[in-house]
């Protein structure tokens, strides 16, 4: 493996490497459990799209490490965002990238995946999880809405009733109900988690490209209606985060941080 961090990242809390055809991008801020800050975002966002342009790049993994994939955003620049009332630019540069992107995105998830660890998963195509990995999306207890198309993708890839408990209900997942749910492909041990990941990457990989490529698009479906749900779920989220419920919200997590 090849690592190629030097060339492409503007932080070291993401590291980029590519493996012959397959492209890993690995969330490495393990002492906060690699919640993303914007950098993390930019360096992602950039490997998404290098990976995009390049035609020797057949497949992307992401990975986060042993316990934790993604504990979701960096929780002091989401407080800073609720406080001017914004979303960062390369948070929404990033969700586009990734709805975008037309090389199929394998998952490692190595343990505990939360807010946009968890609503990214929706567009990836294969997803492995480790035995105690757990998914969580507490946006409502935060005044808040889904994020990243999950509101469209949630629904079609789990079904009503278990998109509404996950997102909105705010109801963790198991990884066994997760692969009963439809985001987790396969359920493994820690252990074997990127093992098992990296093969189901090279097999994709390994595939006609083109035949992939087409087969992927009519799997996921009309490409511009998921991009708006993106944008319609920022506008709503900028709007919540002015609202009382997410004021309220934020007093009350701020006052139990103290």
């Amino acid at each position: 493996m090849t690592d190629q961090g030097d060339q492409t990242n503007p932080t070291d809390q993401v590291a980029i490497a590519d493996d012959g055809p397959v492209r890993v991008i690995r969330f490495n801020r393990p002492e906060k459990k690699n919640a993303l800050t914007q950098p993390m975002y930019a360096a992602i966002t950039r490997a998404l799209r290098e990976a995009n342009d390049s035609a020797a790049i057949r497949c992307v993994l992401l990975a986060g490490g042993s316990g934790a994939f993604c504990a979701g955003a960096d929780i002091g620049e989401f407080l800073e965002s609720a406080q001017s009332g914004g979303m960062r630019p390369m948070t929404v540069e990033f969700l586009h990238a990734l709805a975008k992107t037309e090389k199929p995105l394998v998952a490692a998830v190595g343990g505990l995946a939360v807010g946009i660890g968890t609503t990214m998963l929706l567009h990836c195509d294969y997803v492995v999880a480790a035995t105690a990995a757990t998914f969580a999306t507490p946006f409502t207890r935060l005044g808040l809405l889904p994020e990243a198309g999950s509101s469209l993708l949630g629904p079609r890839r789990m079904g009503h009733a278990r998109a509404f408990a996950l997102l909105v209900m705010g109801r963790p997942l198991t990884a066994a109900a997760a692969k009963e749910a439809g985001l987790v492909n396969e359920v493994v041990e820690a252990a074997l988690v990127e093992e098992t990941a990296m093969a189901a990457a090279r097999e994709i990989a390994a595939l006609p490209a083109g035949a992939v490529a087409q087969s992927r698009a009519l799997l996921r479906g009309e490409l511009d209606e998921v991009v708006r749900r993106i944008d319609t779920e920022l506008m709503v989220f900028r709007e919540r985060l002015q609202s009382d419920e997410a004021r309220a919200a934020f007093t009350a997590f701020l006052s139990r941080r103290k």
